[in-house]
């Protein structure tokens, strides 16, 4: 198609044809929930959990809600592209065409770049239970003292095949793997009760130098676990993707998220979705510039859920 006569009214329809065709990254659906927002911030209460079922024993034992919260202020994000009227004049190539798929793209990548850097940062950075996010000493009512920023010693493991920490073996990864996700099945609640005792779809968040090794790993992950005497209950029906992290600066490090909890471990907040805007042929920074710009923005922020919903893993 001759693209020498693309107009701003073209270029929006470019953009939202783009966005239909475009679903945006299922990672991060599957390792954060979505919430809308029409103020500032919102208030968000991570209440205790019920009680387990006991016996009756001199009446009834009744349990109060633990409470914490955090509150998430949302931020004003933009992107703003500008095109030279005689380059829309001029474009017979479609480079002007994939400039707005890309803009589109990036706002439906958008969620995906906070996620990954909320991620780098969950080390360092407090959740709801005043701890860091990925922690060793997580502890709420009677959970006991629970870690999820475990270490793994490849070269004591069982297998036949050992590689180095930034590029280990199929074996090495699929127990440290496993070891990720054993980890998260022992997380307690504030009654002492499992938190993930029916948990069967998880994600592997992994740096791009672990993404070979980590699919190879996943494959054959069943034959790994039974290899390893594990308990047949932990892999039956097991789910694992591996999902590339683009943006991640690890190097011998992965996370591993549940994905099939109705609470997940990280949370979105929307206040607006992403709103175009244009000055066209006819404003004045066109007269003035001889150019047009569109600009996406959008009101939004991110934060962390349930830290019991994953596990950061650190191979040694």
């Amino acid at each position: 198609m001759d693209q020498s006569g693309l107009s701003s009214r073209a270029i929006i329809g470019l953009y939202f044809a783009r966005l239909e065709a475009n679903p945006g990254l299922a990672w991060v659906n599957k390792v954060s929930n979505l919430f809308g927002s029409d103020q500032s911030s919102e208030t968000y209460a991570f209440l205790g959990q019920s009680p387990a079922m006991r016996e009756w024993l001199g009446g009834r034992a009744a349990k109060s809600l633990r409470q914490n919260s955090i509150v998430l202020l949302n931020k004003h994000y933009e992107a703003t592209l500008e095109i030279a009227i005689r380059d829309l004049r001029r474009d017979k190539t479609g480079q002007i065409t994939a400039r707005v798929n890309e803009l589109a793209d990036r706002s439906l990548t958008h969620w995906a770049s906070l996620l990954s850097t909320l991620i780098a940062n969950a080390a360092s950075t407090v959740c709801y239970d005043g701890q860091f996010y990925f922690d060793t000493d997580h502890s709420e009512g009677d959970s006991g003292t629970q870690d999820n920023d475990i270490t793994v010693d490849i070269s004591a493991l069982p297998a036949a095949v050992h590689g180095v920490v930034t590029a280990p073996s199929v074996e090495e990864m699929q127990q440290a793997i496993l070891k990720g996700i054993a980890q998260v099945l022992t997380f307690k609640d504030d009654q002492g009760e499992p938190m993930n005792e029916g948990a069967h779809d998880f994600l592997v968040l992994v740096p791009v130098g672990l993404y070979l090794v980590a699919v190879a790993a996943v494959s054959a992950l069943a034959t790994a676990a039974l290899q390893q005497n594990l308990n047949p209950n932990l892999i039956a029906g097991l789910t694992v993707d591996v999902q590339m992290d683009a943006r991640s600066a690890w190097t011998d490090e992965f996370a591993v998220f549940r994905t099939d909890s109705p609470i997940k471990g990280l949370i979105r907040q929307n206040e607006t979705d992403g709103e175009v805007k244009m000055k066209d042929e006819s404003s004045e920074f066109a007269f003035d510039n001889d150019a047009i710009q569109i600009g996406i923005d959008a009101w939004r922020n991110v934060t962390y859920g349930y830290w019991q919903r994953a596990c950061f893993v650190t191979m040694t």
